[in-house]
């Protein structure tokens, strides 16, 4: 046993007075424990020799004299790094290439470093914080107003309208009615609440109706059709004695022509133009 630890294990010669390294419990010369075990240096490609110091990251290697960054050439043993495509890059270096730059102080976020991301942006940690209490943010839930983050707490006491219905908070969205803020779902037809957002309507003693409900209840009946007249879209109509007509229909009961802007007769309650009521 004694005679196996005094011989290399691989060429056998002899180890005495001489340096040797150990690999899984067997001794081998210099030569051969190099040409049977050095790693190769990932930037000069040479072997590094069991003298040389080994740096690995990643399961590569490098000499330490080789371990630098690819851009300033700066050495990188015991200093933070990063790697991009593959090259060990100093910290600076990579940021001035690639690091996100804070979307509030504008200056880089570097590498290791928390880092926030909101709507495109990035932001330090310690920069992401509501505009008005000056708290961070995190992950809690915010509102963006003119490029400013608030919490929703800060946001709803500085900023937030209040529906005119439920009194709650309007944070998206909603309707303007008589100078009023009202969520959509609040907005309801007077008669049916039937949602009105986004609807026609037609307001009626300042409270909004839904065009069935106010033609049913409010509006006027054309004599000729009996259909409802509303004033939406610009609707014309034509009044007479109490009654009513829509301006298509307004017609002599005879010939049917229009009387729009033409004189007409009464006859036994009928309109007539001016020719049909002189010939009858």
């Amino acid at each position: 046993m004694a005679s196996e630890m005094s011989n290399c294990y691989h060429c056998m010669a002899s180890l005495c007075g001489k340096r040797y390294a150990m690999k899984e419990e067997h001794p081998y010369c210099v030569k051969c424990y190099d040409s049977l075990f050095a790693n190769f240096c990932e930037e000069c490609k040479k072997p590094i020799e069991c003298d040389s110091k080994d740096l690995a990251y990643k399961g590569l290697h490098w000499h330490e004299v080789c371990f630098k960054c690819a851009k300033c050439q700066k050495s990188l043993v015991e200093k933070p790094f990063a790697v991009k495509d593959e090259l060990l890059l100093c910290t600076e270096c990579y940021s001035n290439e690639y690091s996100s730059k804070c979307f509030h102080c504008k200056r880089t976020i570097m590498p290791g470093s928390r880092k926030m991301e909101f709507k495109g942006n990035c932001w330090h940690e310690a920069c992401f914080v509501c505009q008005y209490c000056r708290q961070p943010l995190g992950t809690r839930p915010l509102i963006t107003k003119d490029d400013d983050n608030y919490c929703v707490p800060c946001f709803e006491k500085q900023f937030a309208q209040h529906c005119y219905s439920c009194k709650k908070v309007i944070t998206t969205g909603g309707v303007t009615y008589h100078d009023q803020p009202w969520h959509n779902e609040c907005f309801l037809c007077s008669g049916c609440e039937k949602q009105l957002a986004g609807q026609r309507f037609i307001s009626k003693d300042e409270h909004p109706y839904c065009l069935e409900c106010f033609s049913s209840h409010y509006a006027k009946k054309c004599t000729a059709c009996t259909k409802p007249i509303t004033a939406l879209g610009g609707a014309k109509f034509i009044s007479f004695e109490d009654r009513h007509w829509h301006s298509d229909c307004f017609k002599c009961g005879k010939c049917s022509s229009s009387l729009v802007g033409k004189g007409f007769l009464t006859q036994q309650g009928r309109i007539l133009c001016c020719h049909c009521g002189s010939t009858t």
